[in-house]
């Protein structure tokens, strides 16, 4: 942590001197770091311009969802999502973050039933009643990215996927009433795990959230079996994802090694996944995308 001199310019690009703006913040920044904490750099925090051009492009990929969530059935293709947010993004004059995304060949990703994420769609791949889905939005506006994804449960599905579904959203629920400023990514972390075992589930273990904004994938990762009390320190300005995978049964995942992309739980059983991108506030947090 580097503390400017207290005349410079504020690192946070308001206009104002060190002193007026930052200097505090970073001082008490500064003796958490000095007591062994694991604090945020500068880059990590969004100013408040670049959090008004971020919360444009998670409009519209919350408007994506919406509209998947009143188009999806049995019968359509995954395909066909993707074709609905590639249409959808575009006419906003936006583009989505997946697509040749490290050669990811889509706009979207669609994970079904023992599919744990980074599904591709196909036309091959027809929804099916009692199927749970998994379609995770990411979308870049003006050099902005947003990113979140929703459960679909596809006409009748059984009570033991239902429950999963359900209990998976609690768990990030869960998670997010612990994300309060000067709090630590563990106390987030321990909520979601804790509620997950307590319903028989297990949480995956390589796989988590991230910061995102000015980038697809930041720091801090964020992962879902950390101690409250440890990571890192939670600071207003930053962003990030909070996207635990529950699975029904074990937590060991593999990827598919014909396409290198889609993860599958390593036992057949269902996996489950929300994923919300928060912002820190001074109060405490507010839900950017959905």
């Amino acid at each position: 942590m580097h503390l400017l001199q207290r005349n410079d310019p504020c690192w946070c690009g308001s206009g104002k001197k060190y002193k007026k703006c930052h200097c505090a913040f970073d001082e008490r920044l500064k003796f958490y770091e000095s007591q062994g904490v694991l604090v945020p750099s500068h880059e990590i925090l969004k100013t408040p311009v670049q959090i008004e051009k971020i919360k444009e492009s998670a409009k519209i990929n919350v408007e994506i969802l919406d509209y998947v969530a009143e188009h999806i059935k049995a019968g359509v293709t995954t395909q066909e999502i993707d074709d609905w947010v590639s249409a959808m993004t575009e006419k906003a004059g936006a583009v989505p973050a997946p697509l040749n995304y490290d050669g990811f060949p889509k706009s979207v990703c669609t994970s079904i039933n023992e599919q744990v994420c980074h599904g591709i769609p196909s036309k091959d791949v027809v929804l099916k009643e009692g199927d749970i889905i998994n379609v995770d939005v990411s979308t870049i506006l003006d050099g902005y990215f947003s990113d979140s994804s929703r459960m679909f449960c596809i006409g009748e599905v059984s009570s033991e996927k239902k429950k999963l579904v359900e209990v998976t959203k609690e768990c990030v629920e869960k998670g997010l009433e612990k994300v309060k400023p000067w709090g630590y990514l563990g106390d987030m972390s321990q909520a979601v795990y804790e509620h997950a075992h307590a319903n028989g589930y297990s949480v995956v273990r390589e796989i988590g959230g991230h910061g995102v904004g000015l980038e697809f994938h930041e720091d801090p990762w964020v992962g879902y079996i950390q101690k409250a009390g440890t990571g890192m320190l939670m600071v207003p300005g930053m962003i990030f994802t909070i996207e635990p995978m529950i699975n029904m049964g074990t937590h060991e995942i593999y990827t598919d090694d014909t396409d290198d992309w889609t993860v599958y739980t390593d036992d057949g059983l269902p996996s489950a996944q929300w994923e919300i991108m928060v912002l820190v506030t001074e109060e405490g947090s507010e839900v950017l995308c959905w």
